[in-house]
């Protein structure tokens, strides 16, 4: 079983119909894929837990935002969930943070089972309010998680105020040793969003690291400025406004 320390060099689509108003856009996007168990040698500019370039703490994952617990909340997570499944490697796909800043509009924990093979992704999806649910996606049966299957979840976190909380997420996942695609389409009252990530796995080398700090410089600081930039063009071409609502009692559904 060869070591997971990638770099996603990833382009993220979303296109949104509903409410008589249509938005698109496309943007670059850095992510890293790595084993958080891992505990070998990293690149000089990445850092596990401390500060550098760029990094990745567990803090920022598993739990809410600044409270995280990384691994373990996932490894609970699947115990609490899935009590009859013995999970393999778990792999983390997330946007790292750069000079210490970080936001994840979502991250990925992939979980295979012993023989590697993909069974369930749990996505952690973060909201600009500071919120954060989880959708734990897989098949009934928990097979294994084939490019062509859709998993059908509940929306139930508020993540724009251009869209419902009603409606369902329809993910579709191709995970393999050279790209990664995450494919995510809601369905809202009187309208569609598609979201999507893909990109291809390549070594996460400190060459890789300043290419991307060059490319995007302000990692995702970027991404937030952006979704702000988005939503203000929404609002501007007429798109319906909604308040935000209490957030789920529970971190994690399916």
């Amino acid at each position: 079983m060869r070591r997971v320390l990638d770099h996603v060099p990833g382009t993220t689509f979303h296109g949104r119909w509903a409410d008589g108003v249509a938005n698109t856009f496309r943007y670059g996007v850095d992510y890293v894929l790595l084993d958080p168990a891992d505990t070998g040698p990293l690149p000089r500019f990445f850092s596990r837990d401390r500060a550098n370039l760029v990094s990745l703490r567990d803090r920022d994952h598993g739990g809410p935002p600044g409270e995280g617990r990384g691994l373990p909340w996932a490894r609970d997570v699947l115990a609490c969930h899935l009590p009859d499944f013995a999970p393999g490697r778990i792999l983390l796909l997330a946007q790292p943070r750069v000079l210490g800043h970080t936001f994840n509009p979502v991250s990925f924990w992939l979980i295979h089972d012993g023989g590697d093979g993909l069974r369930a992704v749990i996505a952690e999806v973060t909201n600009t309010y500071g919120d954060r649910h989880s959708y734990l996606c897989h098949a009934d049966d928990l097979a294994p998680i084939a490019p062509d299957m859709r998993i059908t979840v509940q929306k139930v976190l508020h993540v724009s105020p251009f869209q419902p909380v009603e409606g369902r997420y329809t993910f579709r996942f191709d995970i393999s040793d050279s790209r990664v695609g995450v494919w995510i389409d809601y369905r809202m009252p009187g309208g569609r969003l598609l979201a999507t990530l893909t990109g291809p796995r390549r070594p996460l080398t400190d060459g890789a690291l300043l290419r991307a700090a060059l490319r995007r410089p302000f990692g995702s600081r970027r991404v937030l400025a952006l979704i702000h930039w988005q939503a203000l063009r929404l609002w501007w071409r007429g798109a319906p406004f909604r308040d935000r609502p209490d957030p789920p009692s529970s971190g994690v559904s399916r």
